[in-house]
Parts: structure tokens; C-alpha cells; sequence
């Protein structure tokens, strides 16, 4: 067990609609990022405290999943009145704990706010399909079920919005839910769970275990579960796939990325600096849409350089409880470490390091952040493809520049990396816009929009190996994942006329 600090907050697990210590004997220090001060100790669970869960939510499913719909999409509109009323306090959370601005963490929930408007209209979308008279006599219909216990597994830099990719939907559905979100900020997990019972969900039906691989394992092998989502890296996100699917689960993973922002020369260059400059450092560039690739073709290189340099040496890097701050501290030690690797390597490669965020000084970021994890945006020029610092997801504000001679090798560059999350293209043209749309290998494209996050009603999910599995997260797909359909074929005995029949039912 790692060592006791004094007056931190002790984080439980949720099981069964209450606070839950579990068995385990592993916990793990949670700090506030922009000052380094430890705040809380959170219990890593072991398979015991994983089957608890999972027996809790296996106890509550047969009543949940009986409940009509409009019952459960009731207590998800009570649901969102009160996250609504505490949207700010989780805003709050996220950012003790995870470090990214205050703004920001409210943009955060409020994109999870819409995920459960969108699980409120779950009667709507449960609803089947009938056919009349299919046969002389005989009626087909189908509709979707829930599947049982599902669980998802959830990372560090979307606490909230994250989690609320899967729950409302799988709940709503009439699955019971485990959450194992990251033990590196746990604390708005609780508060979700708090506001759910507060909506009257029955107990049980959502629980939460705190962990590390340990926790996972026992999730992906447990026979009671029978759907996983996971969001996190890619090297990750495929084991979390093979291991689930090969203990017969469900499975949607969504992995890494690499996300490229083509400027073509006809862009708006002011436009596309403020684009590239929110996209890469935003959230301190711990976003799995996060721009990290700027391309830029023909001559728009040497015209917007120089403003990408100003407006990254500019950056307002704050304590992120300052409204005025535009990029906050990196999540962990370990992170500032990493993604300092990356840089080095990026100079050891040939790279041309415009501005290097390693020297930023911390006294810079507001009072009492001198042991924080602090580190401003790096801006690099003429990377190429075969450097690591390209080929590989860094998260962390680091910005690298490609130059191309056309539209042509741009589009070439992205659907020849082995991710495809996000991208963009910034320009004028309205043949250039719909080209790249159709033509580029990836799963979802903004044009003139750097960040295209759908919203709740599509569905998010990458392409290659930005996604493992069928269906992407959330919208209809979500519905999809966490439901199984039944296809009913009924007829009456009066319509049955006499003698065995040897063959399957025909339209006659």
C-alpha cells in the first residue's frame, strides 16, 4: 500500500447505491496537478471487490430491465435536472483533479448533459419494426432488449463527459452499469453516482470500482458481464478487444490517435492559427481529438508560421480555477516526463523546435503552483513522417508541422498513418471541402471545424486503429451496442392450415 498521507480525502468505491471500502489492500495517491499537493487515496480493487460490483448490478438487472422504458427515461430526466443544478461542482472536480481549465471542464459536462438528453428519448429509440401479414396469417416484429451487466472503462482526461458516453445510453436501455474510471480522478465518478441515486435509480443498477489493470482483468473475464466499452490508447484498447471478445463479450474499444489539420493556402489564416492553436492545446493537448499534426501546403507555410510561433509563445498557461487561462498543467509527473521524452526526441531526429514548453516556469501559472506539472505549448517545423514524434500519440501540447507541395500528398499523408480518429481541412473551396470529406480514411472530419466532435444524436468513433470493434459510441450505434435485437414471427391456429411443413416460413 502506498504510504498515508495526512489530511488527504479517502475516495471509496460505489456498490449497491452506498460507499463501499472493498478488500483490497493497493491504493493510489490522487494530486491536484496545478499545485502537486496530494488530495485524496483511492482503493485499487481486486477481483473480489470487481465480483461485488458485478454481483450488485446482477442482482438489480431483472427488475431494471423489466421496468417499462418510459420509467427508466423518467429518472434520466430527473437525472439531468439535477446535473444541470451541479454541473459547475463537477466542472469544479474536474479540474482539482485533472488540471484542464475551469471552462473548459464546464464544456466537458455540459457535452456529457447532452448524451442524457439523448438517453431521455430511449422509448423512442427501443422501438422495434412490425410487418403485417409476412404469410398468409403471420405477423413479424422485432424489438431490442437489454443485454445484462455491461461496464465501461473510461480515462483520465474526460472524467465526466466520458463516462457519459456509455452509461445513460446503456442504462436507459435497461442494462445495470460498473464504471472503473481512472484513478486519477475519480472524485466526479462518486458525484455521478450521488445524482443518479438522488434521481431514484434503483441501487445497484449503477456501481463504480476504482483500479488499474488488476480491476480491468477481472471485468474482461468475469461471465456476468456481457458488454465492455473502453476509451484510452490504442496498444490498450487492443487487448481490452481481444481479451473481452475472447471471453465472449461485446466489445467496443476506442483506441489512439493522430489527428492531422490540412490549412490550404486559400484558408483564412487567422482563422487557422486560432484553430490550431485551441485544437493542439487545448485541455493541455490530452484529447483523443486533439490536433498534433498541422500540413501545410504549398506556401501557406511560410505565412502562418510566424504567427503560430507569437500565439504559442503567448499561451496563457494558468491555474486552471483562473478564468482567463487557456491551458492548464499536465495531468501527472509521469505525463510532463513522457511527453518531455518526445521532445527530445524530436530534436534528436532533426525536427525544428520553434518553441520548446519545457522551460516554462511554473511561478508564471498563479500563486502556489511552483510544484505543479507545468509545461507550455511546443511548436515544431518540418517534421516528417518517418519521426516519432509523428508516427506516435504524444498527449500533451505539442504541435508538429508538416509542410506538403498539394491537396493531393495531404490527403495521402492521413490515410497512410495508422490512425484515423479525427482531421480537418481549413479552407475556401468548396471542391476541395467535399473531396476531402469523401476521399480521407478517417472517421470523423471537420471541415473549417477543428475539433468535430459529434454531437450526441451521431455517434463518435474513429476508423483503423483509432477503434476496435463494430460500433461507435454513443447516438443510435450506442443504442445498438447495448442491446440485442429479437425478431418475432406469430401466427394463430386458425390460420394454420393442415399437415406438417418441411420448410421454413415463405411469404405465400
Amino acid at each position: 500500500m502506498n504510504a498515508r498521507h495526512p489530511a488527504v480525502t479517502d475516495i471509496p468505491h460505489y456498490v449497491a447505491g452506498a460507499r463501499f471500502a472493498g478488500s483490497a489492500t493497493r491504493s493510489q495517491t490522487v494530486t491536484n496537478p496545478a499545485t502537486g499537493a496530494v488530495t485524496g487515496q483511492v482503493p485499487l480493487a481486486n477481483a473480489a471487490d470487481v465480483d461485488a460490483a458485478v454481483a450488485a448490478a446482477q442482482a438489480a438487472f431483472p427488475a431494471w430491465s423489466d421496468t417499462p422504458p418510459i420509467r427508466r427515461a423518467r429518472v434520466m430526466f430527473k437525472f439531468l435536472e439535477l446535473v444541470n443544478q451541479h454541473k459547475d461542482e463537477l466542472a469544479h472536480a474536474i479540474t482539482a483533479e485533472h488540471g484542464k481549465v475551469f471552462t473548459d471542464a464546464q464544456g466537458e459536462v455540459a457535452r456529457g448533459i447532452d448524451i442524457i438528453e439523448f438517453a431521455c428519448g430511449i422509448p423512442q429509440l427501443l422501438k422495434g419494426d412490425f410487418t403485417d401479414q409476412v404469410s398468409t396469417g403471420m405477423d413479424n416484429w422485432t424489438i431490442r432488449q437489454p443485454l445484462g451487466v455491461v461496464a465501461g472503462i473510461t480515462p483520465f482526461n474526460f472524467p465526466v463527459m466520458v463516462p457519459m458516453w456509455m452509461f445513460p445510453v446503456a442504462i436507459a436501455a435497461g442494462n445495470t452499469f460498473v464504471l472503473k474510471p481512472s484513478p486519477t480522478d475519480p472524485t466526479p465518478s462518486l458525484m455521478i453516482a450521488d445524482l443518479l441515486k438522488q434521481a431514484g435509480l434503483p441501487d445497484g443498477v449503477f456501481n463504480v470500482v476504482h483500479g488499474d489493470k488488476e480491476a480491468v482483468d477481472a471485468l474482461l473475464v468475469h461471465p456476468d458481464v456481457k458488454a465492455i466499452s473502453f476509451v484510452g490508447s490504442t496498444p490498450i484498447a487492443n487487448y481490452i478487444y481481444e481479451t473481452g471478445a475472447h471471453h465472449g463479450k461485446r466489445v467496443q474499444a476506442l483506441g489512439g490517435a493522430k489527428n492531422h489539420m490540412v490549412v490550404m493556402p486559400d484558408a483564412d489564416l487567422d482563422q487557422a492559427v486560432d484553430a490550431l492553436v485551441g485544437a493542439a492545446y487545448g485541455s493541455a493537448g490530452e484529447r483523443c481529438m486533439a490536433i498534433s499534426v498541422a500540413v501545410l501546403v504549398g506556401d501557406v507555410a511560410e505565412k502562418i508560421m510566424p504567427k503560430l510561433i507569437e500565439r504559442t509563445k503567448t499561451l496563457k498557461v494558468l491555474n486552471g480555477t483562473n478564468l482567463a487561462a487557456e491551458m492548464g498543467p499536465i495531468v501527472t509527473a509521469a505525463a510532463h516526463t513522457r511527453i518531455s521524452g518526445y521532445i527530445d526526441a524530436g530534436q534528436a531526429e532533426g525536427a525544428q523546435l520553434l518553441v520548446d514548453g519545457r522551460g516554462f516556469d511554473a511561478k508564471q501559472a498563479g500563486e502556489g503552483c511552483e510544484g505543479g506539472f507545468w509545461m507550455g505549448g511546443t511548436l515544431f517545423d518540418h517534421v516528417t513522417t518517418d519521426m516519432k514524434i509523428y508516427k506516435e500519440e504524444i498527449f500533451g501540447p505539442v504541435l508538429s508541422c508538416v509542410r506538403v507541395a498539394d491537396f493531393g500528398e495531404a490527403v495521402k499523408l492521413i490515410n497512410d498513418h495508422e490512425f484515423g480518429n479525427g482531421t480537418s481541412c481549413f479552407t475556401r473551396d468548396g471542391n476541395v471541402a467535399r473531396e476531402f470529406a469523401r476521399r480521407i480514411q478517417v472517421g470523423m472530419v471537420g471541415i473549417n471545424v477543428p475539433i468535430p466532435v459529434p454531437m450526441a444524436w451521431q455517434g463518435f468513433g474513429g476508423w483503423k486503429k483509432s477503434l476496435f470493434g463494430d460500433m461507435h459510441a454513443y447516438g443510435e450505434e450506442g443504442v445498438r451496442f447495448y442491446t440485442k435485437q429479437k425478431s418475432i414471427m406469430q401466427r394463430w391456429p386458425e390460420s394454420i392450415g393442415k399437415g406438417a411443413e418441411f420448410v421454413m416460413p415463405t411469404a405465400k
